[in-house]
């Protein structure tokens, strides 16, 4: 068991060196896309009678595709080196990409060793919940590729790892000990999980609403600022991807709420107990209801439906980083008082 867990530490150091060398590229395509945009802007500056000649061309073009009954995207003509800053990837990102996904397998090492170890499933504490909700949301953040290209993401999603293990190794490390009473039940393994996943959700969730702000700032600003962001999607198609995967994690959090339920009145008799953790989860839920509920009227549209996704991924850190420590309650199994 002493190897395993020795084994676990290892991977997750490694995954942490890999994460920040996986951080750093990222970064630099942020740069690099800066650059670029720059570049662009600079060369932008033609004559009025060329740029009105090509609107006009572009115009016309456009009307007879939609005559035809073809409907077509508008999109300014870029060139080469703007589409590798942009959507294309630049070497520095693919780099990055690549290594995430190798930390993300130690990442995972950490994860089962750590429950080889404890011979159990690896998230009865915050250091192990910690370890296990990280590896959700760079999980998450992998797969989500199949559906939409949000490498744009991978600064944030690296980032966030590396300072959630930084933090967890650091303040919330326990060793392996046996699981209380209370947990000793099929409904860890099912309510535990399906909160990890909601976190992962949540997480890329939270990080495209904030880059949703940054792209609506930058479109109503002429200042340069980030100008990376340029480069990314246009603030709504931000918006709709934050929305359907939040929708996503809400739908984990509700089952959350409802197997946590479950589990009370088979553990203590009563299927909700006004616990702090569970009223916690329970606003969480709110939240997020009401940013689904908001987000489907136009007036909580843009700017107000992300800054409520944030706010509800700050309830679910809340919840972990501070509820776990500061309030007592049947929910006490950070394992930092063992």
């Amino acid at each position: 068991m002493e190897n395993l867990v020795a084994y676990s530490l290892v991977a997750v150091y490694s995954a942490m060196g890999v994460y920040t060398i996986a951080f750093i590229l990222f970064t630099l395509d942020l740069a690099k896309r800066s650059a670029a945009t720059g570049r662009t802007s600079g060369q932008a500056a033609a004559p009025a009678a060329a740029s009105t000649t090509a609107s006009a061309a572009q115009g016309a073009s456009a009307a007879s595709t939609r005559s035809r009954g073809t409907a077509v995207l508008d999109r300014p003509v870029v060139s080469a080196r703007e589409k590798d800053a942009g959507t294309g990837g630049t070497r520095y990102q693919k780099a990055a990409f690549a290594l995430t996904l190798l930390a993300f397998v130690l990442h995972m090492g950490a994860v089962v060793t750590r429950g080889l170890a404890a011979e159990r499933v690896p998230w009865s504490n915050m250091f192990e919940f910690g370890l296990t909700a990280t590896a959700m949301a760079v999980m998450t953040f992998l797969l989500v590729q199949i559906w939409r290209d949000v490498r744009f993401l991978g600064a944030y999603i690296t980032g966030f790892a590396l300072l959630a293990l930084g933090v967890v190794t650091v303040n919330f490390y326990v060793d392996v000990v046996p699981t209380p009473p209370a947990l000793q039940s099929a409904w860890l393994v099912i309510h535990v999980l399906v909160a990890s996943l909601a976190t992962g959700f949540f997480a890329i969730g939270a990080g495209l609403s904030i880059m949703q702000l940054l792209r609506s700032r930058a479109a109503a600003s002429k200042s340069e600022g980030l100008s990376f962001v340029r480069t990314l999607p246009g603030a709504s198609t931000l918006e709709s991807l934050a929305y359907r995967v939040n929708v996503v994690g809400f739908v984990f959090w509700t089952f959350t709420l409802i197997a946590g339920a479950i589990w009370a009145e088979r553990a203590w008799g009563r299927y909700w107990g006004w616990d702090t953790k569970e009223v916690w989860t329970f606003i969480i839920w709110v939240l997020f209801a009401g940013y689904i509920h908001a987000r489907a009227t136009r007036g909580w549209r843009g700017t107000r439906s992300a800054w409520l996704a944030i706010i509800g991924f700050s309830a679910v850190l809340f919840n972990y980083g501070v509820v776990n420590i500061f309030f007592k309650g049947l929910h006490a199994y950070s394992g930092l008082t063992e």
